[in-house]
């Protein structure tokens, strides 16, 4: 009689997929925090420039999701997907590790790594997905607790590389530094990589089919070739504005069409729950257009317009590196996460459930609020910088904003998209943050600071006219996600009654309530 291994439990499953995915985001936050700085100071881009390329490698490493998601379901496995992702995520990396500042060759390492992460980020959600399938009392809550795992991770590196790049060019010139924390990155994956290896076995139960057949040589070999021919398709789209315009602008119209394709030739049954998909994806663009200015508006105006001298009661505390102000989106995210889970379950045992509708509105609210943060510290700015406080608490806002919006943006995928489409829905969801994404990086070059201009007084009365419009847009994107409410309930009433008549364990409702 064979002896049967003992059922692995929700919780080291779910850790396993938690680790991989700090790390990777260890690598991938420790690289972001320096890009736009690095193409500014070292490859001479102007901040528009710089803005709008980063703006587009963004685009891109959200866009390639929805073909990860597609190969993990269909052709080699979830699971196989994830890891590939991470390896070549890691090659990106150390290709940035090289000393060399030829704007060809960061294309390149730019287009490794928006493979890498394609591959990797769908499907590391996607097993978080099929590890609580059917259990909806907990999905939010693992969703909310994952993302904190993007936010340990990148907290970790956005303090870190800046700082590796100031020592080590302090000590062996600035060129090794930037270099070295790029390499730091990879390092950090390689750690990721070595820790999946050693608790893989908690998730040989949670994968698609593709998972459990042996590996097919001639499907493996198409992907590394796709995913080798992307790498130099999407160097081509990063080196020329106008391409990257237009694909952003196509991807668009390709990701309406797709909801509008599957509404259509969905079961009667499932459409309330692609109808309310789709209103909650429109919703998440805006947010991330919001998102996208912490590495381009308020990195630069970190740069120019903020006192990185920490202060308490008088007394000095500590003196930052002007890119670790990104940090503090992260550490308010690991700072809140545990807060929100308690909410959440805490209103679940008494049965009253504040819908993903309802806390995207009260998102926007914060996202507004921490904008508006930032135009009214200009108000008691000297000699045009402003306290470092006012970043905290601006982030702050900010950060409870990410957490209610695109801290659930997978759990709503989760909760209203069939089974059958869960990879793939996902990888749409990313398509249209890919697309907030590079707008995101329009909307900060409203922020443009004019070359030869260096007086502080003048670049924070350029930033905070941007801060203080994007809190207007916030107010905006609140009322009508207000407004939206009574939409959704009927959504909600409609799939209920459908699923009542015919259950359809894969498509999950949930009651929208007014916040």
């Amino acid at each position: 009689m064979a002896i049967q291994n003992p059922p692995v439990s929700q919780t080291r499953s779910f850790s396993t997929v938690f680790l991989i995915e700090m790390w990777e985001r260890f690598g991938f936050y420790g690289m972001q925090v320096l890009m736009v700085t690095y193409m500014m100071k070292k490859l001479g881009f102007v901040d528009t420039k710089a803005n709008l390329v980063w703006g587009a490698a963004a685009a891109l490493i959200y866009v390639t999701p929805a073909i990860g998601g597609w190969v993990g379901d269909k052709l080699i496995g979830t699971r196989r997907t994830m890891r590939i992702g991470a390896m070549v995520l890691m090659l990106g990396y150390a290709l940035l590790w090289f000393p060399t500042e030829n704007a060809s060759f960061l294309y390149i390492a730019l287009g490794v790594i928006i493979v890498g992460n394609g591959m990797f980020k769908p499907n590391a959600g996607n097993l978080v997905r099929k590890i609580y399938e059917g259990d909806d009392t907990k999905i939010d809550s693992a969703f909310t607790i994952y993302y904190m795992a993007v936010n340990i991770g990148s907290t970790i590196s956005m303090l870190l590389t800046p700082w590796i790049r100031d020592y080590v060019g302090t000590h062996f010139g600035d060129e090794w530094g930037w270099h070295t924390a790029f390499g730091a990155c990879a390092v950090g994956l390689l750690l990721g990589l070595a820790n999946y290896a050693l608790m893989s076995r908690t998730l040989r139960h949670i994968g698609s089919p593709a998972d459990n057949a042996p590996v097919d040589l001639k499907k493996l070999v198409g992907v590394l070739a796709g995913a080798l021919a992307m790498v130099f398709v999407s160097a081509f789209i990063l080196q020329s504005e106008l391409i990257a315009r237009i694909c952003v602008y196509l991807a668009g119209v390709v990701v309406l069409g797709i909801f509008a394709h599957l509404i259509r030739s969905s079961h009667r049954d499932e459409r309330a729950g692609l109808i309310a998909a789709l209103v909650l994806t429109v919703q998440t663009i805006f947010f991330f257009i919001f998102y996208q200015q912490m590495s381009t508006s308020l990195n630069l105006f970190a740069q120019k317009n903020v006192n990185l001298d920490f202060s308490l009661f008088g007394w000095h505390v500590l003196t930052w590196i002007p890119e670790q102000f990104q940090s503090l989106n992260a550490i308010w995210i690991v700072l809140l996460s545990p807060v929100l889970v308690f909410i959440y379950n805490a209103l679940g045992r008494m049965g009253k459930d504040i819908s993903v509708a309802a806390k995207f509105a009260w998102g926007f609210a914060a996202v507004a609020g921490g904008f508006f943060i930032y135009g009214v510290g200009a108000h008691w700015a000297v000699n045009g910088q402003v306290s470092s406080w006012i970043m905290v608490w601006g982030y702050g806002l900010y950060s409870l904003g990410e957490l209610l919006v695109s801290g659930l943006g997978l759990a709503m995928i989760a909760r209203y998209v069939p089974a059958r489409m869960g990879g793939f829905m996902m990888g749409a969801y990313f398509v249209a943050s890919g697309i907030s994404q590079y707008l995101g990086s329009v909307v900060a070059n409203f922020a443009h600071i004019p070359a030869g201009l260096n007086d502080p007084v003048q670049s924070l009365a350029i930033y905070t006219n941007l801060f203080n419009k994007l809190g207007m847009v916030g107010v905006g994107c609140t009322v009508i996600a207000l407004a939206v409410l009574p939409l959704m309930r009927k959504l909600s009433a409609s799939h209920a009654s459908a699923a009542a008549r015919e259950p359809l364990p894969a498509v999950r409702s949930e009651e929208f309530d007014t916040p």
